[in-house]
């Protein structure tokens, strides 16, 4: 039992297993928030202008119908529903729009910190060999330089927020001082 828990255990930690499992949490609400897009505001503005309120009950193409024997009144057994499908593929094409935007954001982000660390292992390549630097990797480094004396600062000031104590802390000094002062003047006066 103990080996089938340490394998479970091995197989959720892998990173494809938890990206999965993200990505399959994510899809389903985005799902949801797409259908709610179409059903809710897309939709109806199509089924207003084909004079429907709906669209998925829309252009259908009644293919068989049959009499109800105890109503007497004529229903539909089989149809096609055009409305039915054009909101599906409402759905799906805004699935696709939407995931290609972000699939466009994510391909710019990465390329763009591909650039940077390719640019930053180039100037530092240079600046170890000295090598002459252009206008671009001078302007770089020099922001470089400059992101990182800015990142020792906040270092430093985060050092001397943690070095310098809270204000519970000084607060306990505070009675700490009153306490012994108190106890010294009594011992005065029991001397």
């Amino acid at each position: 039992m103990k080996k089938l828990f340490a394998e479970f255990k091995a197989f959720i930690n892998k990173g494809n297993a938890l990206s999965l499992a993200i990505g399959v949490i994510i899809g389903a609400a985005f799902t949801a928030i797409v259908s709610a897009i179409n059903t809710k505001i897309i939709s109806p503005i199509i089924g207003l202008l084909l004079g429907d309120t709906d669209l998925s009950e829309s252009l259908v193409t009644v293919l068989k119908t049959s009499i109800d024997e105890t109503t007497g009144e004529e229903v539909v057994t089989n149809a096609i529903y055009w409305g039915a499908f054009i909101q599906a593929v409402i759905d799906f094409l805004l699935t696709a729009v939407i995931l290609f935007a972000i699939f466009k954001i994510f391909t710019i982000v990465t390329n763009t910190v591909k650039k940077i660390q390719k640019m930053e292992t180039i100037v530092n390549f240079k600046v170890e060999n000295k090598i002459k630097l252009t206008k671009k990797e001078k302007a770089f480094l020099e922001k470089m330089e400059k992101e990182k004396e800015e990142k020792a600062k906040k270092e430093a000031e985060e050092k001397a927020k943690a070095a310098e104590p809270s204000i519970e802390e000084k607060q306990l000094i505070l009675l700490q001082g009153i306490y012994d002062t108190l106890n010294a003047k009594q011992t005065k006066k029991e001397q």
